[in-house]
């Protein structure tokens, strides 16, 4: 009665479901492990947000980079801001997630003389993306800064490719190390995303940047859920359609003969 397994039809659905259970089981195992990342980054983000304010000279130096664990840890900074060597960073979206425009960044002079750079918020791209954009002066004199650290950004990293051939002070990645030779003097390593400033500027300022989210876990984990049930579907459909075709032969051999029809004679 299942002879009919051994047909071409029959052995090609068994071994594409052979086939589909291991994918399936694998790729419910790699959205789990997103899963699993994405609540891992949540965590630390968290964290470095709740720790307690520092120097920023506590977290990094000259030629030294911030850990990654202090990543978006809150620090605090004092001097000027040097805007001979502002640049404003290319193709960013603003706070609402979805208008492109710039990155202010702004080198803070600190009192040894090295300096730490300051992005300082978004503001909305002109039409001339070839000239130097009208960016809003930051406060002048001697000033002290709250923001997040941050390391420096890198292809690698953010995905972002560093075009060359820019014009003037623009450019793609924020990363004090291409920066230093422009700015001239020692530079900290990675840089700061500004939340507050003291005393308080007046008028127009960049966008400050919201804080980054550290609730949502996304979908992975209902996917990967989706992915393992799929696999169980697997086999279940296979039984199914085995016992189906296994009613429908024996029906089939139960049914009586049909006599031929006999012509009546003319």
């Amino acid at each position: 009665m299942y002879r009919f397994l051994l047909s071409r039809q029959w052995v090609i659905l068994t071994l594409l479901g052979l086939v589909l259970i291991p994918a399936m089981i694998k790729l419910g195992f790699w959205q789990l492990h997103r899963h699993e990342s994405r609540v891992a980054r949540n965590e630390e983000v968290a964290a470095s947000l709740a720790a307690p304010t520092v120097p920023v000279a506590e977290l990094t130096g000259k030629g030294r980079e911030p850990a990654d664990r202090d990543k978006f840890r809150t620090v605090t900074a004092h001097g000027t801001y040097d805007t001979a060597h502002e640049v404003v960073v290319r193709h960013r979206t603003g706070p609402d997630r979805d208008t492109i425009g710039y990155f202010v960044v702004t080198p803070l002079v600190l009192d040894d003389g090295s300096a730490v750079l300051v992005n300082r918020g978004w503001i909305r791209a002109d039409r001339d993306l070839t000239a130097f954009p009208e960016v809003p002066e930051p406060p002048r004199g001697r000033v002290g800064v709250v923001g997040r650290m941050m390391p420096d950004e890198t292809t690698e990293a953010s995905k972002i490719k560093d075009t060359q051939g820019l014009p003037d002070r623009q450019v793609m990645l924020i990363n004090s190390r291409k920066q230093a030779p422009e700015v001239d003097r020692p530079l900290l390593g990675g840089y700061i995303q500004l939340t507050k400033t003291s005393p308080r500027p007046g008028g127009k300022q960049p966008e400050v940047l919201p804080e980054p989210d550290h609730s949502g876990i996304g979908p992975h984990m209902a996917y990967a859920v989706q992915w393992w049930l799929f696999t169980a579907a697997v086999p279940v459909g296979w039984v199914v359609l085995v016992r189906r075709e296994v009613k429908e032969r024996r029906a089939a051999a139960e049914a009586p003969e049909r006599p031929e029809p006999v012509a009546e004679p003319v």
